[in-house]
């Protein structure tokens, strides 16, 4: 099995059990896309009609807040999926945009083809919807450490749950996931250092 669908298939068994056959007809339905370094998959105003699965690569999701500077949702590397679920699911322009922070390769499936995928094997909206339910809890999770935690431990627990992600990235990217200032992650920093 070739490497992207090598991965795909270890992300997917690990959540639903899918013969042989029925990951190739799984599979079947996904396109390989390159991104350049730089390249959006997804651009605010924009409709999203796909998941993506990155095989490899790294992808910032990010909005912009209203005076204009960049908040980043997460970050998705080799193995995570990525999308606009609120769009995706609810038909409307997304307010995200999706950007490849290297060059990266994502196995895409259309909504159309995950909507037929449904229909003709019930075992890939069991998959989908674990998925879903996973993203939620992930996403409630950061909520709760952006609501609850100091600068210094939301650091630190990005260092631990990320331990290799913090060398793929700028300090000004981790700062603007974090929710605080290129300044204030240097200050932090210094502090842990010492």
């Amino acid at each position: 099995m070739i490497i992207m669908y090598s991965l795909l298939y270890k992300n997917t068994t690990q959540h639903i059990q899918l013969s042989e056959e029925e990951f190739m007809q799984f599979s079947f339905f996904f396109q390989l896309k390159d991104f350049k370094k730089g390249s959006c998959l997804l651009r605010e105003g924009n409709y999203c009609d796909f998941e993506g699965f990155v095989v490899k690569g790294c992808f910032k999701v990010y909005f912009s807040n209203m005076d204009g500077s960049e908040q980043i949702l997460y970050f998705a590397i080799e193995s995570w999926w990525i999308t606009d679920l609120d769009s995706l699911i609810n038909n409307v322009p997304s307010i995200l945009n999706i950007e490849a922070l290297e060059d990266s390769e994502v196995l895409m499936i259309k909504k159309k083809d995950k909507n037929h995928l449904y229909q003709t094997m019930p075992k890939v909206e069991k998959l989908f919807r674990i998925m879903n339910q996973q993203s939620s809890i992930a996403l409630q999770r950061r909520i709760l450490s952006l609501m609850n935690k100091s600068a210094i431990e939301r650091y630190q627990e990005f260092l631990t749950k990320y331990p290799t992600l913090g060398q793929r990235l700028t300090q000004q990217q981790i700062a603007s996931y974090l929710g605080i200032s290129h300044e204030f992650l240097s200050k932090i920093r210094r502090k842990i250092l010492k």
